[in-house]
């Protein structure tokens, strides 16, 4: 099976709006979401995302802190699935709760490489 990186994008705004009872339905469902993505084979791995990072860039490896994202947008977390093609991780995609509250998903197919 190919592998996919699902990289969930939500809105700053939005979820700091949430009440506390919101951050735990919301984590409830998530933790949901994995158990059957699980159970049908195709969850690899997840995780949530702190809102902070590191970037590292150039030559000179120049280490800059912050969120680097130009919008009001920050990647929540991520799934590393598998799945036998696209068609079937967008379907899967569409049930991810991150969608609850305005977020969107992004699907990263995972580069094979000939060993």
């Amino acid at each position: 099976m190919k592998k996919y990186l699902l990289l969930l994008h939500e809105d700053i705004e939005k979820m700091q709006q949430l009440s506390p009872k919101e951050m735990e339905e919301l984590g409830n469902s998530h933790m949901a979401w994995a158990e059957k993505l699980g159970k049908s084979g195709h969850l690899i791995s997840g995780e949530g995302l702190e809102e902070n990072s590191v970037q590292i860039s150039g030559k000179n490896s120049i280490v800059k802190d912050g969120t680097f994202l130009e919008s009001k947008e920050m990647i929540g977390g991520y799934y590393l699935l598998q799945a036998k093609d696209l068609k079937t991780v967008i379907e899967l995609a569409k049930g991810c709760p991150c969608h609850l509250y305005g977020g969107t998903t992004e699907i990263r197919p995972i580069m094979e490489y000939e060993e």
